[in-house]
């Protein structure tokens, strides 16, 4: 558990990115320095990255909670004919 929680916070430390000057000064405040282009356009952009954003979110969390338990534990599952096979 320890090497998990380590491997994760490494791999996040690791993201960083910052934008060149030019599109520095394009950006809103909250986005300065971040990211490049011309940047949003509209509320209507703010709104789709949050909701795309949590849609990836929620994606993480069930997959990790069904690969750790999954919860099938009935005997005429697929996977029990797939097992017991080998």
């Amino acid at each position: 558990m320890k090497t998990y929680f380590l491997t994760i916070v490494a791999a996040l430390l690791t993201i960083t990115t910052s934008a060149c000057p030019v599109c520095e000064k394009q950006q809103p405040k909250l986005l300065q320095g971040i990211s490049h282009g011309i940047g949003p356009q509209s509320n209507w952009d703010y709104a789709l990255v949050w909701a795309t954003a949590f849609i990836v979110l929620l994606t993480l969390f069930y997959t990790i909670k069904w690969l750790r338990k999954p919860g099938e534990d009935s005997d005429a599952h697929i996977k029990k004919a797939i097992l017991n096979e080998c």
